[in-house]
């Protein structure tokens, strides 16, 4: 078995049985993103610990392709636990399943790339409407994540 085998296998693990699937209630953050050009939608629902500053649950609910919603279950284990700065400061090469096609030599096409990132798009926009901080520049003036 080669390893775009076993990449394979783990996308459709996570997209036929994915992990923190559904809404948090209630939920210190929410926010909802799209995808228009595969037809991905994605709400993220999350809740801080009692510091303020550590995810302790997330949960993401929506449809979409394979890539959009393994992507979203992929994240939602890496970041639960983890400090907010330090998720909010994740690059968008670090996303877990694009870090791991980077890591294997896989491309993503630009559509599937936008797939693959719509569920840290979503996330990174709930950790900013949640601390009332701007967004970063590159989503200045919107409110939800829409990849067109």
């Amino acid at each position: 078995m080669s390893i775009d085998d076993l990449y394979r296998e783990l996308i459709l693990d996570h997209y036929k049985s994915p992990r923190h699937h559904g809404r948090l209630d209630p939920a210190d953050a929410s926010a909802e993103g799209q995808n228009p050009l595969c037809g991905d939608e994605l709400t993220v629902t999350l809740r801080l610990g009692a510091d303020g500053e550590t995810i302790e649950d997330l949960a993401f609910d929506g449809h979409g392709c394979a890539i959009s919603q393994a992507s979203a279950s992929m994240l939602s284990e890496e970041v639960i636990g983890r400090k907010v700065a330090d998720v909010a400061a994740i690059t968008t090469d670090e996303a877990p399943l694009v870090a791991m096609m980077i890591e294997s030599g896989t491309p993503l096409t630009p559509i599937r790339l936008k797939c693959a990132l719509l569920g840290l798009g979503v996330l990174k926009v709930a950790l900013h409407k949640s601390a009332g901080t701007p967004l970063p520049e590159e989503w200045a003036g919107i409110e939800e994540v829409d990849f067109e």
